[in-house]
């Protein structure tokens, strides 16, 4: 079983959608319609979150922040690609609980993956 970054950060974006529609957010598109900014960014947090498995989920959304910032992402009360703010570009601490979870469960799925993966060298 061999899965792409690309592959994982699909399924990432995915249940950020699912879970952002079942907190009234429906602004999130499927992979396939989302603004390739938006892809770059899955595939960019699934890499960190390959690269530091023992980071906490605050590191996760830290990461998020910097490359968001580093891009010209301010604060804004709604998201908005054009003028680039974002109701999330605060620090974690800052950030609802609600908002939070979805750190938690962008390193769960990537975390998922790597654990089936070495299980599977692991098997052979």
């Amino acid at each position: 079983m061999e899965f792409s970054v690309e592959h994982i950060a699909r399924i990432c974006h995915e249940t950020n959608r699912a879970f952002c529609q079942s907190i009234g957010d429906d602004s999130q598109l499927p992979w396939n319609e989302a603004a390739q900014w938006q892809r770059d960014s899955a595939i960019k947090g699934v890499a960190f979150a390959i690269s530091t498995p023992n980071a906490p989920a605050s590191a996760q959304h830290d990461a998020w922040l910097a490359d968001k910032k580093k891009d010209g992402w301010i604060y804004g009360v709604e998201k908005n690609s054009v003028l680039k703010t974002h109701p999330c570009c605060v620090p974690y601490e800052q950030l609802p609980a609600e908002q939070r979870i979805k750190d938690y469960l962008f390193k769960a799925i990537v975390s998922a993956f790597v654990t089936a993966k070495k299980e599977e060298a692991q098997a052979k």
